[in-house]
């Protein structure tokens, strides 16, 4: 793949090449969400009739061992709502009642005002509520470079997860993927009591899906995030798994014999009350270890709902591992940081999809794309940077613009989405991109299946092309 050279519009031009390499994966970000909390809403003018999700917390009663079941135990906590509220559908014109607890903690969550929550408070029992709110969802190689091998280490000792039951707390799953294939796999240990209301989307390997979103029936990912996650975790093996032709090999999660049970609860964003369900939900089921990739920015462990229901889940044996979140490099930037919980984070990796830029001075920078055209010319083109015009390259960005044939510089960033900015570039006549970093973003690039050659470079590489194109 090739790349070209920059200058601004009025000036002569300079040259530059981008030459094509392989190597790497690049990870998927995630998606984000809103940090207020789930569905505040009215139908009245008046703020203390505005209904918000809270989770509740209170204390089981001295015979908790008396209750029959689940729905006694549900009465118990339905007393603590107003009397004209107890009985579902009680109050302002909807339902009320969201979920119920019973594994990892005791409580519930329900739609309630601020003078009802104020009126609980009152009850003998009551310990706390807080508002529920809306987290953001937070390679082949990688078993590789943790020094996972078939026949040794680890793997060998552990059997590559046979027999563990993998809870993953995400946005669903895609069935029919490779890597949910169940070839191999014996069935479901004897100790599984969870379920797959549809068995279309279960078999050996994914033994159980379940969605616990109100209004949707499905546990169909939507935005692939818990897709990723899952077959990260606990895909079976892939053969011949490439991006594009690149980074041939066989794909695997890191217990590729490890059984999945999918519980969604995240689409754009993920309520804190759904997914202390689905917790509460898995350690029914007996899963071994629940695995959950969400979560924004760090909370106070009595507010948390993650932390709390990852703390009763450990004390019935199950293993919590959480993502640490999407920001950094500070200290301050992880979140699901309970000591009760295994906190994961991203990390490098050796190997990367290298789109290399070749300025006219013989000057060489080496970026990321997925797109490697094996066509593109290897000589020197003129390179334009749209500055101060339109560096994001948005739609309009080349509107009287002479990009036909050359190379243009973009910054990352705006309200133009990646791929987009190098559909407008190829619309325009332009023959390749340069993706540059902003200083926010510094040194993270990405192997993204763009639609023309490019390379996404790091900040300081492109502060260099930039400079090169204004001399």
């Amino acid at each position: 793949m090739a790349m070209a050279q920059r200058k601004p519009f009025s000036r002569p031009p300079f040259c530059a090449l981008l030459i094509s390499l392989l190597f790497l994966y690049a990870p998927m970000r995630a998606v984000s969400g809103s940090r207020h909390g789930s569905g505040e809403g009215s139908g009245h003018g008046d703020t203390a009739f505005r209904l918000r999700t809270y989770i509740v917390h209170v204390q089981q009663p001295v015979d908790v061992a008396a209750f029959s079941g689940p729905e006694e135990r549900e009465a118990w906590y339905r007393s603590f709502l107003p009397l004209d509220l107890a009985a579902e559908g009680g109050g302002i014109g909807e339902p009320r009642w969201v979920h119920s607890y019973h594994e990892v903690l005791s409580g519930f969550a329900a739609r309630l005002t601020e003078e009802e929550v104020a009126a609980m408070k009152k009850k003998e029992g009551f310990l706390h509520a807080y508002p529920d709110v809306v987290l953001p969802l937070a390679t082949t190689h990688t078993p590789e470079f943790l020094g996972l091998h078939v026949g040794s280490g680890l793997w060998a000792g552990g059997g590559q997860g046979k027999g563990i039951i993998v809870g993953m707390i995400d946005s669903g799953y895609t069935s029919g993927y490779p890597s949910f294939n169940d070839e191999g796999m014996p069935p479901p240990p004897s100790r599984w009591k969870g379920s797959c209301p549809n068995p279309i989307y279960c078999n050996k390997k994914v033994i159980g899906a379940r969605t616990f979103i109100a209004g949707d029936d499905t546990p169909t990912d939507e935005i692939g995030h818990g897709t990723h996650t899952a077959s990260t975790v606990a895909g079976s093996f892939v053969r011949d798994a490439n991006l594009l032709g690149n980074a041939n090999g066989t794909a695997s999660g890191v217990a590729p014999r490890a059984h999945l049970a999918i519980y969604k609860v995240c689409k754009k964003g993920c309520d804190t009350s759904n997914v202390v369900a689905a917790m509460d939900a898995a350690v029914a089921d007996g899963v071994d270890v629940l695995s959950i990739s969400i979560g924004g920015w760090s909370t106070p462990f009595f507010s948390d709902g993650i932390a709390i229901a990852a703390f009763g889940a450990t004390k019935k044996g199950v293993f919590v591992s959480c993502s640490a979140g999407n920001d950094g490099p500070g200290k301050e930037t992880v979140v699901n940081d309970a000591p009760w919980i295994l906190t994961v984070g991203a990390s490098t990796i050796d190997r990367s999809i290298v789109s290399a830029v070749k300025l006219g001075d013989g000057s060489k920078y080496e970026g990321e794309s997925a797109f490697q055209p094996s066509n593109f010319t290897h000589d020197l083109l003129p390179l334009v940077f749209p500055g101060n015009q339109s560096f994001f390259c948005p739609t309009d960005f080349m509107e009287g613009a002479d990009v036909k044939g050359k190379v243009v510089v973009c910054d990352i960033g705006g309200l133009t989405p990646t791929v987009t900015k190098g559909a407008n570039v190829l619309q325009a006549g332009g023959a390749a991109m340069i993706l540059v970093n902003g200083e926010l973003e510094g040194n993270t690039t990405e192997a993204v299946v763009h639609v023309l050659p490019a390379s996404h470079v790091t900040f300081a590489d492109g502060s260099k092309i930039k400079a090169y194109i204004k001399l």
